[in-house]
């Protein structure tokens, strides 16, 4: 395969290819082999591909109408490694879902409303459910508006985003070990998975104060060896087997927030700070920060009441994630406000 229809989109602060499913090839080896190509991996500068030599900008959505009940469209997600000839399906990606409500409308593939138009995914990562809300005024896509989202200038259509029933998505269990704490080369961290397999612990107990920029991170070459000795110990209690060539679990170093909001976060997506941090992963942090005991919770400024509002601050602004809690303190819903816009509709090439 040489060539195939894509829309280029920016979801969230992340951006990518979005496919239609019947658009790529059906075996799996040479549908990633196609998507390499188009991204230009393996190669630090991704120079011969449309990947921006980052993991957030050589991402892919590969998109179909769906047969469930209730559910508009099935969403699969797969990270294209920049430096690496791997295509991973081991993750969701709450940001390149911004897109999917607007790419499944303007592919065809859902009926617009007058207005707005709720459009139910089904994360085929996962097996969750989210709905997007797109702003659709006379039938149509818009992606002009109002809402600003950090990391991202400008301002657009608001396109909030609401999940449910994410706790153990992808481990099985919201605390896959059964453990508020574990320790693990004498540092305690929370293993986490509300909609993303997370590893959180205080930046303060691996050498760092948690409010270091991206680039600074980036080179601390001595406190990514340490965080990656983590991660590859946890691979197995999280029930993700050997981790080694996996994009999960994410690193999460959390510390006091500065700014007025619930905690502050320097995540690792693993190997790489990231310059935000990601819609599931802000999510599984903000639920670890309810969980008594946790390290999360110990740095974290909790609002009251059954719906908490936990501001995450990180290292260019703040996401805000809306939980709804049972009685038990269990979060039973999130939401977070996203944007995403358009780039380009053509045909890419290998």
């Amino acid at each position: 395969m040489s060539e195939a229809p894509c829309m280029w989109m920016r979801g969230g602060t992340s951006k990518g290819g979005y496919f239609l499913r019947d658009d790529l090839p059906a075996d799996t080896a040479e549908r990633d082999a196609f998507l390499l190509g188009v991204m230009g991996s393996p190669d630090p500068r991704q120079i011969d591909g449309m990947g921006g030599a980052d993991p957030l900008t050589s991402k892919v959505a590969v998109v179909s109408k769906s047969t469930r009940e209730g559910i508009d469209v099935n969403y699969l997600f797969l990270q294209v490694f920049v430096d690496k000839a791997l295509v991973s399906d081991q993750q969701n990606c709450g940001n390149i879902l911004a897109g999917i409500g607007p790419f499944a409308i303007e592919r065809g593939l859902v009926e617009p409303a007058d207005d707005e138009t709720r459009v139910a995914i089904f994360m085929e990562n996962t097996g969750q459910v989210a709905v997007a809300t797109v702003q659709t005024p006379g039938g149509a896509v818009t992606y002009r508006g109002d809402a600003a989202i950090d990391g991202v200038p400008g301002t657009y259509a608001p396109i909030p985003l609401e999940f449910r029933d994410t706790a153990g998505s992808s481990c099985g269990a919201l605390l896959p070990s059964g453990n508020a704490v574990d320790v693990v080369n004498g540092v305690p961290v929370t293993l986490i998975d509300n909609g993303m397999p997370c590893v959180v612990m205080k930046a303060q107990d691996v050498g760092i104060t948690g409010y270091e920029d991206r680039d600074t991170l980036d080179a601390d070459t001595q406190l990514k060896a340490r965080i990656e000795a983590i991660r590859l110990a946890v691979g197995q209690a999280m029930n993700l087997g050997d981790v080694a060539d996996k994009s999960v679990p994410k690193m999460m170093l959390v510390a006091p927030p500065r700014n007025g909001g619930a905690v502050t976060v320097r995540s690792f997506i693993p190997h790489r700070a990231h310059a935000t941090i990601g819609v599931l992963g802000a999510v599984s942090v903000a639920t670890a920060c309810l969980i008594p005991g946790s390290p999360a919770a110990e740095v974290a400024q909790v609002p009251s009441g059954r719906r908490k509002t936990l501001s995450v601050e990180h290292p260019t602004g703040e996401m805000s994630c809306v939980l709804e809690t049972e009685e038990s303190g269990a979060v039973v819903s999130s939401a977070l406000l996203r944007t995403a816009r358009k780039l380009m509709d053509g045909t890419v090439y290998v």
